[in-house]
């Protein structure tokens, strides 16, 4: 096939899928957006627009378990290929609502495929994880390495990936690119798009960036014990830039081969909680205090990728180190104090 461009993004409004959405809009894509805004506002696209000079498109506010909702959005757009994002995505929360992501993760990546099988779509690029690896003890971690997850939002993740795997099998000429990233963090370099989560948040940068700017006391770092130069977990950080850059290089090799066809995205380096606490310091310009907290369940000792595959067969590297994530992370926090709905300056006026 040649470059899809007419593309469904799922999940439009969240973290990635936002930054995503401009980066294809600035390349030339047409875009027909779902959310249900669960952990996302629906404001955020009036930023996008900004970004990348043109309107979104068409937005629709609906879940993706909703078969005849979304089976509706495919009757009224011809859709080229879909990148699938819509999820719930905290490792620690699925824990303790492991039901809940099972039949979001999965049930509405089983719905998705039904559509897309009605509507003769067979192209699709999928949010996969690094978390299915488990724990990978030590060293990179290449795509052959075990899957093995840990906890209900890695187990969602596995599934889909079988679940594709099975249709691509059983359906010709069904493409499923699967994107295992493994920490994507950071912000857009405007300052306009970032990580906004609802609630005190589960993932290590934005719940930095609130102790940064006053909305949270100190950071709880999980455990001190693990087998890490330094005690606490390391995991594989990655810039949302260089993240959302990915998928819009797999949109032009859907076409290369059908099938399914995973690749990991990563730098390559582990950097641990408090590595990476020190590097926030930095930017903000001050100490980040934090405290020493039990291990969580469903946690593990360290995830580092070995991205040579997607390297050699796309050419995609990342560009953007720790320091940069951390950067653009407090910007987008110290611009936005009050988050997508709030006000925002185009540019840095005071460091």
């Amino acid at each position: 096939m040649n470059a899809p461009s007419t593309i469904l993004v799922t999940g439009g409004a969240g973290f990635i899928g936002s930054h995503a959405c401009a980066e294809l809009l600035d390349h030339g894509y047409e875009l027909i957006v779902v959310d249900n805004y669960s952990n996302s506002t629906p404001q955020v696209f009036a930023r996008v627009e900004r970004i990348a000079g043109r309107f979104v498109g068409t937005v629709y506010e609906l879940d993706i378990r909703d078969r005849h909702a979304l089976s509706a959005v495919f009757d009224r757009h011809s859709v080229d290929a879909v990148v699938h994002f819509a999820a719930l995505k905290a490792v620690g929360e699925s824990t303790r609502m492991p039901v809940e992501y099972y039949d979001t993760n999965v049930g509405g990546t089983t719905t998705l495929l039904r559509a897309m099988h009605e509507h003769g779509v067979r192209h699709l690029v999928f949010s996969s994880s690094c978390s299915l690896y488990g724990d990978g003890d030590g060293g990179p971690l290449s795509e052959g390495a075990p899957v093995r997850p840990t906890n209900p939002y890695a187990a969602s993740k596995a599934a889909c990936e079988k679940i594709l795997a099975d249709v691509c099998r059983r359906v010709p000429g069904f493409t499923v690119l699967s994107l295992r990233y493994f920490n994507p963090v950071g912000a857009h370099p405007s300052g306009l798009l970032g990580e906004e989560p609802c609630g005190t948040p589960d993932n290590l940068m934005p719940y930095l960036a609130q102790v940064a700017i006053g909305k949270l006391d100190r950071l709880h770092v999980f455990g001190d014990d693990w087998a890490t130069p330094d005690g606490t977990a390391v995991r594989d950080y990655l810039h949302v830039m260089d993240t959302v850059e990915a998928h819009r290089i797999a949109l032009e090799h859907l076409g290369d081969s059908p099938g399914m066809h995973e690749y990991n995205l990563g730098v390559g380096k582990g950097s641990s909680v408090l590595e990476v606490a020190a590097a926030f310091g930095e930017a903000c310009g001050r100490p980040i205090p934090y405290d020493i907290a039990p291990r969580r369940p469903g946690d593990v000792r360290e995830l580092v990728a070995d991205a040579t595959a997607v390297a050699r067969d796309w050419g995609w590297r990342p560009t953007r180190n720790l320091a940069d994530m951390c950067r653009d992370a407090w910007r987008f926090q110290r611009l936005n104090p009050s988050g997508h709905a709030g006000s925002a300056r185009q540019a840095d006026r005071k460091k």
